[in-house]
């Protein structure tokens, strides 16, 4: 997916998480599903941090510490922050040289993608927490945070150890999409759902057991997709 595209689908969460930020006070207190011992408001606040943090990275292409957000009030904190994190995301060269956590190359680009879909997913947190149905994406949009996180993140989560490798290939299907292989060796089982339900599901904000077809070897397929495959 090109630049411009992570560029207005971030643009476009940014404003639908402003205008929930915005919410009563005691909408900002409710829990947050996905997300135990949160509230709207602390996912706010995280939501902040981490765009603070971003914005600081790309403008000096080394890695900065991560600012921690306010124990009160903070939607309001990431409402004065979040004009400034989108100048960054929108001045910001692609292929300028900057640290990330991603695998090479270490280019500014890899943030665009990343705050696309980490605002993307808590837009869904917080429709959650409102009350509100689920969001829409397209679904072009969806099959690149699927890439995200099969690609990117679950080999990351074995690198760190927070999973253990399975040892065997599973595969994830999205019918007439892409496959994407998790693990080593041969496939053993594979996991098929449509797009909204495999971005979805692969970060936890529905259960792949519930709503995928899984085949092969099906406590191989379990053990994957409870991973967590993602953060």
């Amino acid at each position: 997916m090109l630049p411009q595209r992570h560029l207005s689908e971030l643009s476009r969460n940014v404003d639908a998480l402003k205008a929930l930020a915005r919410q009563p006070e005691n909408t900002l207190g409710r829990s947050v599903p996905a997300c135990p011992g949160w509230t709207l408001d602390a996912l706010f606040g995280h939501l902040g941090s981490i765009e603070r943090w971003a914005a600081a990275v790309v403008r000096a292409g080394k890695y900065v510490e991560e600012q921690a957000p306010p124990a009160e009030n903070a939607a309001a904190w990431f409402l004065d922050g979040a004009q400034d994190f989108l100048a960054a995301m929108n001045s910001l060269d692609p292929a300028a040289p900057c640290w990330n956590f991603g695998p090479p190359p270490r280019t500014a680009g890899f943030w665009l993608r990343r705050q696309a879909h980490e605002h993307a997913i808590h837009l869904v947190d917080a429709h959650q927490a409102s009350g509100l149905p689920n969001p829409e994406f397209a679904e072009d949009f969806m099959l690149d945070g699927v890439d995200e996180a099969l690609a990117m993140f679950a080999p990351r989560q074995v690198r760190l150890q927070r999973i253990a490798d399975p040892g065997r290939g599973v595969t994830f299907h999205v019918p007439g999409g892409t496959a994407w292989t998790f693990g080593t060796g041969d496939a053993a089982a594979s996991v098929t759902a449509a797009p909204r339900e495999m971005y979805l599901g692969l970060w936890g904000r529905c259960s792949l057991a519930d709503t995928a077809v899984l085949d092969g070897d099906i406590d191989l397929a379990l053990r994957v997709i409870r991973g967590p495959l993602s953060p």
